[in-house]
């Protein structure tokens, strides 16, 4: 059982979240916390110029209102948190943050690109500190 438990999850693909969730509450320890964990891509500065004032807080905004809205139904223990940075950085960094003892990460089917590239998931797994759950 693990007692800080990271969930990083994409807001458009809510079945994965509610999954995620699930599988996070089996390996939760008693009196432990899970924190839904979201990272918005940093928008070029050349693209941000361009956006009306307040664009990129506003979006941040509604990230921080959808993770705390399923936080609050996923039960008192679970939290939210939002960064904006790349994911696979932002989610190595908030786990040496928060001294996570456990992700839970939902990941696609490869795709060739995933070889060359690599997904955020496959970059987690090999960078994480602590143990990591990966879904599908």
């Amino acid at each position: 059982m693990y007692a800080r438990i990271l969930v990083p999850v994409v807001l458009d693909h809510e079945p994965n979240i509610e999954m995620a969730l699930e599988v996070a509450h089996v390996l939760l320890a008693e009196g432990g916390e899970i924190t839904l964990f979201h990272a918005m891509e940093e928008i070029p500065k050349f693209v941000a110029a361009q956006l009306p004032a307040g664009t990129i807080q506003r979006s941040l905004e509604e990230i921080d209102a959808r993770l705390a809205a399923i936080a609050k139904t996923a039960g008192s223990h679970v939290r939210s948190a939002s960064v904006s940075g790349n994911a696979s950085h932002a989610i190595l960094d908030y786990i040496n943050e928060m001294g996570a003892d456990c992700v839970i990460i939902a990941s696609h089917r490869p795709g060739l690109q995933d070889y060359l590239l690599g997904s955020t998931a496959a970059r987690v797994v090999r960078h994480a500190t602590c143990s990591v759950h990966v879904i599908r």
